[in-house]
């Protein structure tokens, strides 16, 4: 009956909002706060972002945080990122199982622009000063079993963006669910990515003093923004399970509200429970998209109690550098 249940309400779910996320090229560059698009974690990124049915831990966060439902004990995680046009993403987190109430995480993303020279109206060539603008993404996710064959996690984010002498703070809410059937190595994932309110900037940068008005000051005000929403369906089909050989399959479809739909395929391959191999790709038919294929590597290896695991992932980016992945990860 609990299953039941539980597969009626992921249904209505996906049913409730299928309406509001649909591919559409027309709204492409409309929607801000774009850090909460870019992913963490090298596993994920190494498999397309092809994780939505088959992800763990505490970079479930990102991918779907149903997947952080199955940590056992503790996990500590931290990854680094020179991402495009020397623009730097940290990432850190740290996830605990408490028994009987689930899986509690926090988390913070920080994406550093680097330095920017100011320039205004009247020094349009440069005032001398620089600034560095600061994106933020501070999580509090809660995740557990709701049953023997779903999972269930939600996040909360608060996020902060810092430009010089303006800012932007706002709030996004993500839920998902992976149903396991426990047949045949199938599962299903669904997730629903940066539900949330509007966020428009305030702050002194907005001041002007007009000398024809006797230097009174006045402000302007800044339009609103959306958050960039998607909706995420994924599939896995673990299909080589021979002694300490591993095998999975695994695709996605993005539904997304403010950029043409994206299609997401991965392979991975793990020996032992401690090596492994990843490869995917994405497929848009947006114009301008810039990711195509991606690989990566995974090592783990216990030290007493602890697990200690080191991934790497590289992606192909159009235009910019390739990105890369670096990750450790902790379990104790």
């Amino acid at each position: 009956m609990k299953n039941k249940i539980a597969i009626v309400l992921i249904v209505l779910l996906a049913l409730a909002v299928s309406s509001a996320y649909a591919g559409n090229f027309k709204r492409i560059g409309t929607a801000g706060a774009q850090e909460l698009l870019i992913p963490i974690g090298s596993r994920g990124s190494a498999l397309g972002g092809a994780v939505i049915a088959d992800v763990s831990g505490i970079e479930s966060i990102y991918w779907n945080p149903a997947g952080l439902a199955t940590l056992e004990g503790k996990q500590a995680m931290f990854t680094h990122l020179p991402y495009v046009a020397d623009i730097s993403v940290n990432f850190g987190g740290i996830a605990a199982n408490f028994e009987n109430i689930g899986v509690l995480a926090v988390s913070a993303k920080v994406v550093s622009i680097g330095d920017i020279e100011e320039t205004t109206e009247a020094a349009p060539e440069g005032t001398g000063s620089v600034f560095n603008p600061t994106l933020a993404v501070i999580g509090l996710s809660y995740a557990k079993i709701l049953t023997a064959n779903v999972q269930f996690g939600a996040n909360v984010l608060y996020i902060n963006e810092r430009i010089a002498d303006v800012s932007a703070t706002g709030f996004a809410f993500d839920a998902g669910f992976i149903y396991d059937p426990r047949w045949k190595g199938f599962s299903l994932g669904l997730v629903i990515k940066n539900y949330g309110p509007d966020m428009n900037f305030s702050g002194s940068g907005f001041d002007r003093a007009y000398e024809a008005a006797g230097q009174r000051k006045v402000q302007g005000s800044a339009t609103a923004f959306e958050l960039p929403s998607f909706m995420n369906f994924g599939m896995a089909y673990n299909f080589l399970a021979n002694g300490p050989n591993d095998a999975t399959l695994m695709g996605n479809f993005r539904s997304n509200n403010f950029a043409e739909d994206l299609w997401q395929g991965g392979v991975e391959y793990t020996y032992d429970s401690k090596y492994s191999l990843r490869v995917g790709y994405n497929y848009s038919e947006q114009e301008d998209y810039v990711y195509g294929v991606s690989f990566g590597a995974g090592l783990s290896y216990p030290i007493g109690e602890t697990i200690l695991t080191f991934e790497y992932s590289w992606t192909e980016t159009d235009v910019f550098n390739d990105n890369q992945y670096f990750t450790a990860k902790f379990d104790f």
